[in-house]
């Protein structure tokens, strides 16, 4: 779609009317990249990225939360891609101290695509510790689980379990940290220069800090929770120039063909009708597809949208945990412009958990 200059200067302030009427000045806020056709129509942030005051802006990196899944998946396919592993590998082969129960019926691809059926840590994690976990820590929970939700393969159930073992399938298979792998053979390639894994002692370059609100609606400082560290589910820190570079990374297949990926990796799930979940994405439509992930943490929300057969990007994170409905409004002013985004993905974002 091509848009006019009248029309795209009139869409500009309707965005910025819908953003500035959600957050009060001086409150933490929200960047949204908006790209049609390859052409970038908005790019702008609205609020503070920490309690010093420091406006966000196309440069402040937010936690991606679960968005942060698309980038660990994309490390199980570039390993793949060198032939050090095979989607069908059980992962008793990278998991000799799981349960065999476990670990021989689940495969590789199971954990990719959210149909393991392994347990949530977080419904059997110790909760009455201070300590934070790491994915390591992941690991040792499920020594302890025997069973598994369902039968590997045999339906969709979101997991971050799944995503924790698979960031220590990158370092055991690799011989480097998930740090340093992400870091060689993503952000490197792609010229992100500013994007990092989380790790406790590592500096965040233009840092956002997480924030929430409680009962009466009122912010508070909400950066860290216990789950804050695990990397391989949600540890990915990213500005919105950062992620236009790994958006036109898969739309050029500088690291993966994934529409090639996609067809031989994906479930169908059946809670929302025409949708699947392939390695790190929900999408629609599998001969064109609409790509979709969100990510809410403790003080992040997070969404993206990506359609590469339209070059189609709607990018949103914000400072404020489960800040959707501004979200929501910029996609009700996108589609009566004919920017084309997937409706459904609220109904996506319910299953995340």
């Amino acid at each position: 779609m091509i848009i006019s200059h009248s029309a795209f200067a009139q869409l500009e302030n309707r965005l910025d009317s819908v953003i500035i009427n959600s957050i009060q000045q001086g409150e933490p806020g929200i960047a949204l990249y908006i790209e049609t056709n390859g052409k970038t129509i908005y790019s702008k942030g609205f609020g503070i990225a920490d309690t010093d005051k420091e406006s966000i802006g196309s440069k402040t990196n937010f936690r991606l939360a679960s968005v942060s899944k698309q980038f660990t998946a994309m490390c199980i396919l570039l390993l793949e891609k060198d032939q050090k592993l095979s989607f069908d590998d059980p992962i008793s082969k990278y998991f000799p101290e799981l349960p065999t129960e476990l670990s021989q019926k689940i495969l590789l691809r199971h954990l990719i695509t959210h149909t393991s059926g392994i347990p949530d840590y977080e419904e059997i994690m110790d909760n009455s510790s201070s300590k934070q976990l790491l994915d390591i820590d992941v690991l040792s929970i499920l020594k302890t689980q025997h069973k598994t939700y369902f039968n590997p393969g045999s339906q969709f159930r979101y997991s971050n379990s799944a995503y924790a073992l698979l960031a220590l399938i990158v370092e055991r298979v690799s011989g480097q940290s998930f740090p340093e792998f992400m870091k060689e053979r993503i952000f490197r390639p792609l010229k992100m220069k500013n994007s990092v894994v989380y790790e406790s002692e590592a500096k965040i370059p233009h840092r956002s800090m997480g924030f929430a609100r409680d009962n009466e609606k009122k912010l508070y400082a909400n950066d860290q929770s216990s789950t804050s560290a695990i990397k391989g589910d949600g540890g990915v820190y990213c500005s919105l120039n950062d992620y236009k570079k790994w958006t036109h990374g898969i739309w050029q297949n500088n690291l993966v063909d994934m529409s090639t990926v996609l067809t031989r990796l994906n479930i169908s799930i059946k809670d929302v009708a025409g949708s699947f979940y392939g390695p790190g994405w929900f999408y629609f439509d599998k001969g064109s597809p609409a790509l979709f992930h969100s990510g809410s943490t403790c003080g992040f929300s997070t969404y993206s949208i990506n359609i590469p057969s339209q070059k189609t990007s709607i990018v949103y994170f914000s400072n404020i945990a489960g800040n959707s409905e501004p979200f929501k409004k910029i996609l009700e002013v996108l589609n009566t412009e004919g920017i084309r985004s997937p409706a459904e993905v609220f109904s996506l974002h319910q299953l995340t958990r």
